[in-house]
C-alpha cells in the first residue's frame, strides 16, 4: 500500500461555512470523498450551474484531484457533473466549484450542504512527450471508435 496523498483543506467563509462537512469518504473502501454545496442553487432543466463549495485545496505536486457524479444524483434526477471528470491541479488555489448539468425533465434544487459530487485523489505521471516521424506498429493500429473486438 502507497503512502496517503496529503490534501490540504482551507475553509474560505469558516465562519460562514463551519456547519458544513469537509470532504470525506463514506465508507473505509470508498475511493471517491463526497463534497458538499456551500449555497443553494435551482438549475432549470437542461441547465448547468457552478456551485460553490466554499473550499480551496492544496494539492501536492504528483497529484490531481477528479470530480466525478454521484451515482445517486444521475440516476434519480439526472444530475450530472458536466466536464466528469473535472480536474483540480496541484497548483490551483481558488474555490472548488462544482459544474452540475440537469438532465432531468423537472428543475432540481440544490440544497445547502447537499452532496453534489465526488473527489478523488489521483497520483499523475510526469510526462516527457517526444516529437517523432513515425509510430510503432500494434494489432488494433490506427482503428477508431468501436474498432475493437469486432475481428
Amino acid at each position: 500500500m502507497q503512502d496517503p496523498i496529503p490534501l490540504r483543506i482551507l475553509r474560505l467563509h469558516p465562519e460562514r461555512d463551519r456547519d458544513l462537512a469537509l470532504p470525506t469518504v463514506q465508507t473505509a473502501a470508498s475511493a471517491g470523498m463526497d463534497i458538499v454545496a456551500a449555497v443553494r442553487v435551482e438549475i432549470p432543466p437542461g441547465g448547468r450551474v457552478a456551485v460553490h463549495t466554499g473550499l480551496a485545496l492544496a494539492v501536492p505536486p504528483g497529484a490531481e484531484i477528479q470530480v466525478r457524479p454521484r451515482s445517486g444524483l444521475a440516476f434519480k434526477h439526472g444530475v450530472t457533473v458536466l466536464n466528469a471528470p473535472g480536474t483540480i491541479d496541484a497548483d490551483y488555489r481558488g474555490e472548488v466549484k462544482v459544474l452540475l448539468i440537469n438532465h432531468g425533465a423537472e428543475a432540481f434544487a440544490v440544497e445547502r450542504g447537499m452532496r453534489v459530487a465526488q473527489l478523488v485523489v489521483a497520483r499523475v505521471a510526469t510526462v516527457e512527450a517526444t516529437l517523432v516521424t513515425s509510430l510503432d506498429a500494434t494489432e488494433r493500429g490506427a482503428g477508431g471508435f468501436g474498432s475493437t473486438g469486432t475481428r
